[in-house]
């Protein structure tokens, strides 16, 4: 009997060890932990050595059923466990959004209700504060913006209503002069496409400056006026004129025909404008260097007379002339009669190298009144300084200089023309005496860079008497000279 319950309980434990090898296996493959569950089955695994001298040999089988079953029962376990954990490896840890909160360390003061330390406080709670909108403007922190605002309106408005002011005193002047110009020219507003006799009116060369062109007329090419109104269209200019008056001009060019006028330059001018024509004008400041007083011909004290020849002044000044001046003494800026003009002096820099074309013409200025008031009803006021300009180009045709006269006006012009010929000479010289020397150290460092010593003597041999035949020629000429 002893030997078949041992051949049993033999049988039985080889059964066990198969299955837990064959348990054992298949958790090795999948699982990487199967190394430390052994020792869990030595802990769970029941004391299997009783001595039959104990007693226990009757119940060997039953424990021995009792242990195959407890170590079944441990596999499966073992592999529900392992089911488990394949389960848990394939869910994705989420982790709590707001878990950062709660981290002592970083939140002071803060404590965890959490169940597991017992904790009987609670957690502050967050009181975010409802604050309402604040709708209401305040405009005094806008005080910039809007007067930025309110400057860039007064401006566009002043532009507007300046640029029609100006417009409108224009055509003012038109209407009121019309007539006599078409009286007197058979062009009036010649634009270059309009046709005779259809009159095209001023040309606008800005928002304060109108030109018109008027030809076709006996003793003179034509006629150019120019109304220089105020620049009513910038505000600047306007607080500007507000704070030093100034007036509204009309500057009229008459181009003469050559045969038609006498060889002289004379201007009438009050002195503010003498001296500054004195200073840029070509021909006044060439012929007329002085300045006398106007008194003598019976003109006001402000009025300064620039004139080449005094007999042309006497010619020029007679007594309608003097008459209409002495009318208007204030609307008077210049009147500037010259055979030379050319225009204000040229400011480059180098000397010309002709001299500046001219041709005989005169020039007037006159103020329309109001003094930067002026209204459209005004312009009819200066109508006789129009008649002026016409009076006087005719009467340029029979103004006739004296044999001293022209003499004298001839003179001075052959002295300005040797002037001017000297200036040039010198400066012709010093240009050619620039590209001589430029010349000779070309040659010079042409002779250093030659390598050849023998070539290089030949050339300063040639270079040397090149020069010495310079300085001989250049001594015939002084004898020759003296």
């Amino acid at each position: 009997m002893a030997d078949a319950r041992l051949k049993t309980l033999l049988v039985l434990l080889v059964l066990s060890l198969y299955v837990r090898a064959s348990k054992y296996q298949a958790e090795t493959e999948d699982n990487d932990f199967a190394d430390f569950e052994e020792f869990d089955d030595d802990f769970e695994r029941p004391y299997q050595g009783a001595s039959p001298a104990d007693g226990g040999g009757a119940a060997e089988p039953e424990r021995a059923a009792d242990a195959g079953r407890a170590a079944a029962a441990a596999a499966a376990d073992r592999e529900q466990q392992h089911d488990g954990d394949d389960d848990d490896d394939a869910l994705v840890e989420t982790e709590d959004e707001f878990e950062h909160f709660q981290d002592e360390e970083e939140f002071e003061g803060f404590e965890s209700a959490s169940p597991s330390r017992g904790s009987s406080k609670e957690q502050p709670k967050i009181t975010i504060a409802n604050v309402p909108v604040h709708r209401s403007t305040n405009w005094d922190k806008f005080y910039v913006e809007m007067l930025m605002i309110a400057g860039i309106v007064v401006y566009f408005i002043n532009f507007v209503s300046g640029k029609t002011r100006n417009q409108k005193l224009a055509n003012a002047w038109l209407s009121a002069h019309k007539n006599l110009l078409e009286s007197n020219f058979s062009m009036v507003g010649d634009d270059g496409k309009a046709e005779p006799g259809s009159g095209a009116g001023l040309l606008k060369e800005s928002e304060n400056m109108y030109t018109l062109w008027c030809s076709g007329r006996v003793c003179c090419e034509g006629m150019l006026v120019q109304l220089k109104f105020l620049k009513r269209q910038d505000l600047v200019s306007v607080i500007s004129t507000m704070m030093k008056a100034a007036s509204d001009q009309v500057e009229i060019r008459v181009t003469m025909n050559a045969e038609e006028m006498d060889t002289f330059v004379f201007c009438l001018a009050n002195k503010k404008s003498a001296a500054r024509l004195a200073k840029e004008m070509t021909d006044i400041s060439t012929y007329c260097p002085e300045r006398k007083s106007a008194e003598r011909f019976g003109l006001p004290a402000h009025f300064s007379v620039l004139s080449e020849i005094h007999e042309a002044a006497a010619a020029v000044l007679d007594a309608r002339v003097v008459a209409v001046v002495n009318k208007y003494p204030e609307l008077v800026e210049y009147i500037h009669v010259s055979d030379q003009y050319s225009g204000p002096k040229q400011l480059d820099d180098q000397a010309p190298v002709e001299l500046p074309k001219v041709k005989p013409t005169l020039a007037f200025c006159f103020n329309l009144p109001g003094r930067g008031r002026l209204q459209p009803a005004d312009v009819e006021t200066v109508r006789p300084l129009m008649q002026l300009v016409l009076y006087m180009v005719d009467r340029m045709k029979r103004c006739k200089l004296g044999r001293e006269g022209r003499l004298k006006a001839e003179k001075n012009r052959l002295r300005v023309q040797e002037i001017f010929l000297k200036q040039t000479h010198q400066s012709r010289a010093e240009k050619a005496q620039a590209k001589r020397e430029e010349k000779r150290r070309l040659e010079k460092e042409r002779i250093l860079e030659e390598e050849d010593p023998e070539k290089q003597r030949r050339l300063e041999e040639k270079n040397e008497k090149r020069e010495a035949k310079r300085r001989a020629q250049m001594r015939q000429m002084k004898v020759k000279a003296l």
